[in-house]
């Protein structure tokens, strides 16, 4: 079967008592065994069955088997955000002493928790240049836990060779986990081009217009280790679980997910084509466009598509500030991948912590202006875009 049938036709786990065409929402936290042995095999893993919602609930079970089927990975475990889906995967790899080879072109609090918090643990962020591979190689070490990056970075929207980079990962033993958040696992094969672990912000395109938050690790098994550090450490240990409210409604934003980011990724192609002839606008970074650097190697390892993130540079922060304060349709919010076109300035909000000599090594520039383009029609967006650029 296609992807957008598998979405939604992947069978329940166990049959709804009621034949439920959707699972319903398991708000309960315990569950009732028949015996004390079932009990016992139920906590101690030697049978699957649900034994207290904050490790195991089959509404979130749902939700993970419908992912595992759509990207035949070996473990897929739900999580409350992203950033913990991504915190939980480095915590299974890293110990004290450690390092992890990284962009310095990272989400803001990707960036932190690596660089400020994973620091204070003694693991060692190694920030580079992942586009040169050179320098990936002589960054890895015996000492390294992990290469991990972004299949697209957000704002920079930089890619990098993932298959160059997991050969040379793989020959020294040391696992990728790639942020697979930019562009849908249902529109890619990160597997086929040696991505390790995939980390996903749920919340984004998968939740369906910015219902819940959410997080994914998807687990392609080539380091059993990891998933066995999640599941009988980490996920018991740090209460950091899918809530099945989120998983409900992220499994019904699953079943829509082709259509939406269809849609989506084509109204953000029309759009960056478009503004590049708008007056005032300075710069359009998107991967789509035919001259952007990224363009071939995005196309190549990711598919037709770009996804629905792009960036416009204005004159100054000053005229970004002024360009938002205008906007009357498109929303000024955070989040990716919304039903709705958001608009944010990166600088002064996301990396609006960050002293001014770091926004310069991570090139966020004060100038731009980062869009998650929604499901309107894409003239609406133009348009909008246009009489917030004119001057009074």
């Amino acid at each position: 079967m296609k992807k957008q049938t598998i979405a939604i036709h992947t069978p329940y786990t166990r049959p709804d008592t009621y034949g439920s065409l959707s699972v319903p929402i398991y708000s309960n936290v315990s569950f009732e065994f028949k015996d004390a042995q079932t009990m016992s095999d139920a906590f101690c893993n030697r049978i699957k069955a649900p034994d207290y919602s904050r490790i195991s609930n089959p509404t979130v079970t749902n939700f993970e088997q419908r992912v595992k089927a759509l990207t035949e990975a070996t473990h897929v475990t739900a999580f409350n955000s992203g950033m913990a889906a991504i915190s939980t995967a480095l915590l299974a790899l890293v110990t004290h002493g450690k390092n992890i080879v990284t962009s310095h072109h990272l989400f803001g609090n990707t960036l932190a928790f690596i660089s400020g918090t994973l620091l204070r643990l003694g693991v060692k962020p190694r920030l580079r240049n992942l586009t040169n591979l050179e320098t990936v190689e002589n960054s890895i070490d015996e000492q390294t836990a992990c290469v991990f990056l972004e299949i697209i970075t957000n704002p920079q929207l930089e890619v990098a060779d993932l298959k160059a980079i997991a050969e040379i990962a793989h020959k020294k033993g040391v696992p990728v986990i790639a942020d697979s958040t930019a562009i849908p696992f249902t529109e890619t094969n990160l597997k086929a081009l040696g991505v390790d672990i995939e980390v996903v912000s749920s919340t984004k395109y998968i939740s369906g217009g910015g219902t819940s938050l959410g997080g994914l690790i998807i687990d392609y098994g080539t380091f059993p280790q990891i998933n066995q550090r999640i599941k009988y450490d980490l996920l018991i240990n740090l209460g950091v679980y899918m809530t099945p409210q989120a998983a409900y409604m992220q499994t019904l934003g699953l079943e829509t997910l082709y259509v939406r980011y269809q849609k989506q990724a084509a109204n953000a192609q029309w759009l960056a084509e478009s503004l590049r002839n708008v007056n005032d606008i300075e710069h359009v970074n998107y991967v789509g466009l035919d001259d952007n650097p990224y363009h071939n190697l995005a196309k190549q390892q990711f598919g037709p598509t770009a996804g629905a993130m792009l960036t416009i540079d204005l004159a100054s922060r000053e005229a970004c500030f002024s360009f938002l304060n205008r906007l009357r349709v498109i929303h000024r919010a955070t989040n990716l991948f919304d039903s709705r076109t958001l608009a944010i300035h990166p600088a002064s909000t996301i990396f609006g912590l960050f002293p001014e000599r770091q926004l310069a090594q991570m090139d966020v520039r004060q100038t731009t202006l980062r869009l998650s383009v929604g499901l309107e029609a894409p003239e609406d967006i133009l348009s909008d875009i246009e009489q917030a650029l004119k001057k009074e």
